[in-house]
């Protein structure tokens, strides 16, 4: 293999992660817990984009259980956004585990 067709697979890989990465922005993550009380909605570049709290989970006289329901949708929802971009870069490296290619910039 020369040079010039290293430069082009290489090429043809960056155009690549770059599809996956935009294809991955798209998509939309949700985490639901506590019963469905509340609710987080993240996209593959790790974005909240909403969060759905129930009012019969609001007490303020426990408002440390909600903020425990709300931090565990949220890590759930990113957990689940971090496996897929790790999984669609997976196809993209066959398999391989190249530092810093584990999803989105």
């Amino acid at each position: 293999m020369n040079m010039e067709d290293i430069m082009k697979q290489a090429q043809q890989f960056q155009q690549r992660m770059g599809q996956v990465q935009e294809e991955l922005a798209a998509q939309t993550i949700t985490s639901s817990v506590g019963g469905g009380m509340v609710t987080a909605t993240v996209n593959g570049k790790h974005e909240l984009l909403s969060l759905t709290i129930e009012k019969e989970v609001v007490n303020p006289d426990d408002v440390v259980m909600l903020q425990d329901l709300v931090v565990a949708a949220v890590n759930d929802a990113m957990n689940k956004a971090r496996e897929m971009a790790q999984a669609e870069m997976g196809k993209l490296t066959g398999g391989l585990n190249i530092p810093g290619l584990s999803g989105l910039s």
